[in-house]
């Protein structure tokens, strides 16, 4: 893995600019023909994408195929089959006092791009904005993680494969490296990570007022009131919970449940946890790993808070984290005061719903809100409080709809992709009035004789 340096940078950068200003990218054929090719190598590598999340992250290829690919290749379908809607010129209703002159808008790629990818959906997190950038007609440098090398490897030797690097191309490299590109201007900066180094990101563009587009996390709460189907509720959290091993931005962080179900909840997806990786889920070829051992070592901390109900076996050697329930939670311990990024789930009690939003107010505004119970009360939840998306009786599929975008609201990020907004994304909706020469209506240029009668119309 050759790392990024300065000159080489440098040299990508004025290949990008240069070949964007050649305006090819532009062209919706060009877009198509490249789309096309996108999705060829990903059915062409589709079982080396799968080995390499296994090795990164323990994934069995069914999950990688879900959680993974196959958002992967359904993105890549929509954009074939929406594109054309997508950039046409999309005329606008005129003002009767700008008359007989017309509106439209035009959507135009940024140019050159910047996206940095983190490691829990390594491969995803990359190929998915990747496409809006070619959607859009944009040019991009990828910045995949380190921590998941066998992916970050594979995905350079896929874009090589199809892509001249003037176009788009994959860099490598740890923080320094990351330093090293937050110096350089680019027209667009898409990021996905922590809240922590979203604001770093953020701070190095608007020293060239670069626009950004802030994937990042937060503490998304999940609530389960008296209405609720305890039973399928268990399972979708359980489900949610612990797909790859917890590692998951939009996961539940933390259960709010009525106090009259809190006991009857937690050995429900204990039971679940069970069923899916058997009682020793080190086992299951299903479980994934936790990523490396400082992440290993910080969630193992986090077990030391409140009272372990369910699970708690750790191994350091195996990058293992049995997916665990903590009762008995104080707000102000360390589990509650970060996002967890782990199997880790703690389960607080409260009495009245009132209750439950009090603890969510208390923190930033999350990437997800997940609701368990009653169609009436979900409408109050949505109501009470705020957050990227949400999920009513089920867990992290507003994920996979492309016609809903994908995106944080406040600390939890800025900006949104997917499908339409994917494409949106990467552009800039260029607003345009066109004017015809054979009529001049006189109305506004000085002395302006006609003012008493503007006044009545503007």
């Amino acid at each position: 893995m050759e790392l990024l340096t300065e000159n080489r940078l440098s040299e990508l950068l004025a290949k990008q600019k240069q070949f964007f200003q050649s305006h090819k990218t532009k062209d919706l054929s060009f877009r198509k023909e490249n789309l096309k090719k996108l999705l060829r190598v990903v059915n062409l590598y589709e079982n080396e994408i799968a080995d390499a999340l296994k090795k990164d992250l323990n994934k069995s290829f069914q999950e990688a195929y879900l959680t993974e690919i196959s958002l992967v290749k359904s993105e890549i379908k929509f954009h074939l089959q929406n594109l054309d809607e997508w950039a046409k010129v999309q005329s606008v209703s005129t003002p009767i006092y700008l008359r007989p002159s017309r509106s439209k808008i035009q959507h135009e790629p940024l140019g050159v791009s910047l996206i940095i990818a983190p490691w829990n959906y390594p491969f995803q997190l990359v190929f998915c904005p990747l496409i809006g950038v070619i959607s859009s007609g944009c040019c991009a440098i990828l910045k995949p993680s380190p921590d998941a090398p066998n992916t970050s490897m594979l995905m350079e030797k896929m874009i090589a494969e199809i892509f001249e690097e003037d176009y788009i191309t994959v860099v490598h490299g740890d923080k320094e490296e990351t330093q090293l590109l937050l110096k350089n201007r680019f027209d667009h900066i898409f990021f996905t990570g922590s809240t922590r180094v979203g604001k770093i990101v953020m701070k190095a563009a608007a020293e060239f007022l670069t626009p950004v587009v802030l994937e990042l996390g937060g503490k998304s709460p999940c609530i389960v009131d008296q209405s609720a189907n305890l039973e399928i509720s268990a399972k979708r959290i359980a489900w949610s919970k612990a797909i790859n091993a917890g590692q998951t931005c939009i996961a539940p962080d933390y259960v709010l449940v009525h106090q009259s179900l809190k006991d009857e909840l937690i050995s429900k997806i204990e039971k679940y946890w069970i069923e899916m990786y058997g009682e020793d889920p080190m086992k299951s070829e299903f479980y994934p790993k936790i990523i490396n051992e400082r992440a290993f070592d910080r969630l193992k901390e986090l077990l030391s808070n409140g009272e372990i109900r369910s699970g708690g076996n750790t191994n350091r050697e195996n990058s293992y984290i049995q997916p665990t329930i903590l009762d008995n939670i104080n707000l102000k311990d360390s589990v509650m005061s970060e996002e967890i990024f782990g199997p880790i789930l703690p389960v607080i009690a409260f009495d009245d719903l009132s209750d439950a939003f009090e603890v969510i107010h208390q923190f930033e505004k999350p990437l997800a809100i997940y609701y368990y119970g009653s169609s009436k009360v979900a409408k109050e939840v949505m109501h009470k409080t705020s957050s990227g998306g949400a999920c009513i009786n089920d867990g992290l599929l507003q994920v996979v709809n492309q016609h809903l975008p994908f995106g944080g609201v406040g600390h939890s990020g800025m900006g949104s992709y997917r499908g339409f907004e994917g494409f949106r994304c990467f552009s800039n909706a260029k607003a345009i009035v066109e004017s015809p020469t054979w009529i001049d209506v006189p109305l506004k240029y000085p002395p302006f004789k006609w003012f008493r009668w503007i006044r009545k119309i503007v």
